[in-house]
């Protein structure tokens, strides 16, 4: 496969190991979606961070358009980019975008400083947390990035038209329209899992 010339890469889809997405989706449901320790937003921003620090195109529009479908702000959504210069999030919250954006590079950078500042603001059980939402994005960073999964016509338009500014390009998440997956009702179900 070359960049511009993937062909049937929808087969290599996730999906298409029914029984692998049937033990995987709990625990996504799990990690994204039950009540936790921490608040939904928190965690789709983590996810987000994760997948620009691993550079996943694909994953960075999802992240965004599920936080958008959450109702925030697309000043804050892009400003996940630029955190440690905005002032948009707390201190708790860059400590916590700290984690997930040197947690995600390879080789980790994560140090024992992380930790400590993380427990300035958070319990053991909510640090525990973010681990399981920066290494869940990294499932899915190396999954959709290695095949070049196609990104939904709906995320796309969103990120198109909101993280442009930040640096955001579909690239290789481009598809031909008969790579094109159906829509899913996703801004009539806000708890639709997609990334």
């Amino acid at each position: 496969m070359t960049e511009s010339k993937y062909q049937d890469r929808q087969n290599l889809e996730i999906l298409c190991w029914p029984e692998l997405m049937q033990k995987f989706q709990p625990v996504v449901e799990l990690v994204m979606v039950s009540s936790t320790n921490l608040s939904r937003q928190l965690r789709a921003e983590l996810f987000t961070m994760a997948s620009i620090a691993g550079g996943c195109q694909h994953c960075q529009a999802h992240g965004g358009y599920s936080l958008h479908l959450m109702g925030v702000d697309p000043e804050r959504i892009r400003d996940i980019w630029t955190f440690e210069q905005s002032a948009e999030f707390a201190e708790a919250e860059k400590a916590a975008l700290r984690l997930a954006r040197d947690g995600a590079l390879v080789p980790n950078m994560v140090t024992p400083g992380h930790f400590a500042d993380l427990r300035q603001h958070f319990s053991d059980r909510q640090i525990v947390e973010m681990l399981a939402v920066i290494s869940l994005a990294g499932w899915y960073n190396r999954w959709n990035n290695s095949i070049a999964t196609v990104t939904d016509q709906e995320s796309v338009d969103w990120a198109e038209a909101n993280l442009k500014t930040v640096g955001w390009e579909l690239d290789k998440h481009a598809g031909a329209v008969s790579e094109q997956r159906r829509k899913h009702p996703r801004s009539t179900d806000p708890n639709r899992i997609e990334y």
